[in-house]
């Protein structure tokens, strides 16, 4: 009895282990497969190592610094950030002061749209997870939201041209 309970147990691990095998094969293009395998260790893009990996696939350049923007996502920093970033130390989760100046517009917007897909995937992203010992919680923003935060941690940033 005992032995046909761990034969089973071993049979459905296996099964579900091939299944799992197959499902993650069939999730990309065999095109794109090839192409993030043979850029680096980790199975990402340069564009992924440099911007992230998340629904923000096209690089987002800054540009001239928009006030009106940065102040929309003051508001959404302050109702949805503040619980655990705080600007100049460090909280729960990193210090965002100077964010703007360690990682591209695109990184950043990707962070806050795909957490748990960032700290998955991406080395930076690991990293940090490793070094906060905390999640960051996907606020479900959308894309336009997320730019405006960008906006706004452009704006606090001091070395951030104003």
């Amino acid at each position: 009895m005992k032995y046909s309970i761990l034969l089973t147990m071993l049979v459905l691990s296996l099964a579900l282990w091939g299944c799992a095998s197959k499902k993650s094969n069939t999730q990309q293009p065999q095109n794109e497969q090839a192409s993030a395998q043979s850029t680096n260790g980790s199975g990402l893009t340069p564009f992924q190592m440099k911007n992230g990996i998340g629904p923000v696939t096209k690089e987002v350049k800054a540009g001239p610094l928009n006030k009106e923007l940065a102040a929309k996502g003051e508001k959404i920093f302050e109702s949805n950030c503040t619980a655990c970033h705080k600007l100049g130390k460090r909280y729960v989760g990193p210090n965002l002061q100077e964010v703007t100046s360690r990682r591209t517009p695109t990184y950043i917007m990707n962070m806050i749209l795909n957490p748990e897909g960032m700290t998955h995937k991406h080395p930076v992203a690991q990293k940090l997870l490793a070094k906060f010992a905390t999640q960051m919680a996907n606020r479900h923003l959308t894309k336009t939201q997320a730019r405006a935060v960008v906006e706004y941690l452009r704006s606090v940033n001091p070395n951030t041209q104003k």
